[in-house]
């Protein structure tokens, strides 16, 4: 069985391509400076996330006037709305195996008896908590001795 993250698209899982993907398929179209000021961008950096929507065919631009002054719009191909729709799924799936597996070590752990030796929530993956941890030593961030006053 593979993990839903390995599910996930690189094209359309980046923060500002998928923030992008969602916006679009909210309208028939978007403007430039609507998602450039949404997703808190410079017009260089959109510019080169559309770029890639573009080349992968999930997203078409469209240049013109609106009045006398240039315009850019962004809408969704077929193709866009199919990647937004398939990732959102696959997060849906990952989502639901985390708080599947939060949910199991919660009643593990209520479960276990206290003075009993300790078992790992999930097979392969060690508790910080554990004794030798630096986090359970009370080390910081910074090594021995660096923790607060």
């Amino acid at each position: 069985m593979t993990h839903p993250a390995n599910g996930l698209d690189d094209i359309v899982h980046q923060r500002v391509r998928l923030g992008v993907l969602a916006i679009a398929q909210e309208a028939r179209r978007v403007e430039f400076g609507f998602l450039r000021s949404t997703l808190e961008l410079t017009a260089g950096n959109l510019s080169q996330h559309l770029a890639v929507l573009e080349k992968a065919g999930l997203v078409e631009i469209e240049k013109g006037y609106a009045g006398k002054r240039g315009r850019t719009w962004i809408h969704l191909t077929p193709a866009g709305k199919k990647a937004l729709h398939t990732e959102i799924a696959q997060l849906k799936r990952l989502i639901g195996q985390v708080e599947q597996t939060a949910a199991a070590a919660a009643a593990d752990n209520s479960a276990r008896p206290q003075s009993g030796a300790r078992q790992d929530p999930v097979p392969g993956l060690a508790d910080p908590a554990d004794a030798g941890s630096p986090a359970a030593r009370g080390e910081g961030k910074d090594g021995p001795g660096e923790r607060e006053r």
